[in-house]
């Protein structure tokens, strides 16, 4: 019986899909960029870099263990002043966290809770507005446009006096869109004067978008702007679980009153080295779009339609109930995105590597019957 390693490098695919070689990287980008070996279970549903830590990342969590019976907060200041240069900001403005994740959370909790009100574009990433519901905040939901992107307009006019926070996660997750950029700076303009605008950058490094302005210059102005970062994406960090805030000073004050986990002394320690790694950053980015061209390919193929990216995942119509195409898939020993209502019909799918790629290739080829 044929095995997918086997079919992969005895065939190109059906209608020449599959345009990988037998070796996908160098004996060097192996060595210096550790990509996962074929699982049993091949997963693009979380949106995780399938590449790192680097091997400098590596050696640097190896390197920090001797400091593991130490608190982490001398090291977090650290990385905050690190993070402050690099975003031209004073370190007061910069929150370590554990993970962006921690950093959504605790922004809904601290200017929401008991009663405030989120605006969200819906679907979006979950995290603040399910964290904050518990603690009797309430969320306004406007529908993404026929675009799938956000639509300001009708967020502009829905601001309150009971509106604590506008909460955009830009390019979106799940539908990878992103505001167009002088549309993003007139209403965060407009909207900070009236609430907290809130903007997760967790796919910001993967926009190709030129000069597309990040909401950091808004914090610069001292408006009312919370931007969250992360490096789980680009960085390949997902499971060391840190990420970080940036606000002007007296809003991060309030927000840093409710940290509840931050971060661990390694994870710490590889952040540091892996905004340094210019090397694997421009990798990922590289093996990134080389992943998402393939797929793009595919779905052309099947007369898919999809919303060209700005991140690291596709979101496409599939034309099938995610319900039903996601447990079909993992037959195929693929494991897709979770269902986004109320786009039962389409389906979410992360980069993976150019492997891992071709075998989402050839599941969804037998799946169709292409």
């Amino acid at each position: 019986m044929q095995t997918r390693r086997d079919w992969l490098r005895s065939s190109i695919g059906i209608g020449g899909l599959i345009l990988a070689p037998p070796s996908i990287l160098s004996a060097k980008e192996k060595l210096n960029f550790q990509p996962r070996s074929i699982d049993s279970i091949i997963r693009l549903s979380s949106n995780e870099n399938p590449y790192g830590p680097s091997k400098r990342v590596q050696e640097r969590i190896k390197n920090s263990f001797v400091h593991g019976c130490r608190y982490p907060y001398a090291y977090s200041d650290e990385l905050a002043e690190q993070l402050a240069k690099k975003h031209g900001v004073s370190p007061e403005s910069i929150i370590v966290t554990g993970g962006s994740t921690e950093g959504l959370k605790i922004t809904g909790l601290t200017f929401a809770s008991k009663g405030g009100e989120i605006i969200s574009g819906q679907p979006t990433f979950l995290a603040m507005m399910n964290y904050a519901k518990q603690w009797g905040a309430t969320i306004n939901w406007v529908p993404v446009g026929e675009d799938k992107g956000y639509d300001l307009d009708e967020i502009e006019k829905r601001i309150t006096s009971k509106t604590k926070l506008i909460f955009l996660c830009n390019p979106n997750n799940p539908t990878g869109t992103l505001v167009p950029a002088k549309r993003l700076v007139d209403f965060c303009d407009a909207a900070s004067k009236e609430t907290i605008v809130f903007s997760d950058e967790a796919y910001y490094d993967f926009i190709e978008t030129p000069n597309y302005p990040s909401l950091v210059d808004a914090v610069k102005r001292g408006d009312n702007v919370i931007v969250s970062k992360t490096f789980s994406k680009v960085y390949g960090m997902a499971g060391l679980r840190v990420g970080y805030l940036i606000a002007k000073p007296d809003l991060a004050a309030q927000i840093r009153k409710n940290i509840v986990a931050m971060s661990n002394v390694l994870a710490i320690e590889a952040a540091k080295e892996a905004l340094q790694d210019d090397s694997f950053y421009q990798f990922s980015l590289n093996k990134n779009r080389e992943a998402k061209a393939r797929i793009y390919k595919l779905l052309d193929h099947l007369n898919l339609d999809y919303v060209t990216s700005h991140t690291n995942f596709i979101f496409f119509h599939s034309k099938k109930d995610i319900r039903e195409l996601g447990p079909a898939m993992l037959k195929k020993g693929v494991r897709i995105g979770r269902p986004f209502p109320p786009f039962y019909d389409w389906c979410r799918v992360s980069s993976g590597t150019l492997e891992e790629v071709d075998i989402f290739i050839k599941g969804m080829l037998e799946v169709y019957g292409a």
